[in-house]
């Protein structure tokens, strides 16, 4: 498959890149501007700037694609299982 196959497939799927990119990251920087959020591990800021870029999918694109939603919670399970049960 050529990439520009897998681009076409992918457009399909999520919408256009410049679409997708647009709604991303405006979620991303209303995230990034809050004052606690550079106080999150890497791994908690990556796991949510990921499920925004999820979201960002399926806002743009299918949003009956299971496997965006499934995304979004195998990075919320992620940080699930990192997290001490004291809190």
């Amino acid at each position: 498959m050529t990439i520009d196959k897998t681009l076409e497939q992918r457009g399909n799927r999520y919408g256009d890149f410049v679409g997708h990119a647009q709604v991303t990251q405006r979620l991303k920087r209303a995230m990034r501007s809050h004052a606690k959020y550079g106080e999150l591990p890497n791994q908690m800021q990556e796991a949510l700037e990921m499920i925004q870029h999820k979201i960002g999918r399926i806002i743009n694109g299918d949003p009956n694609y299971k496997d965006s939603w499934t995304d979004i919670i195998g990075y919320a399970r992620l940080i699930e299982k990192d997290l001490k049960d004291d809190h």
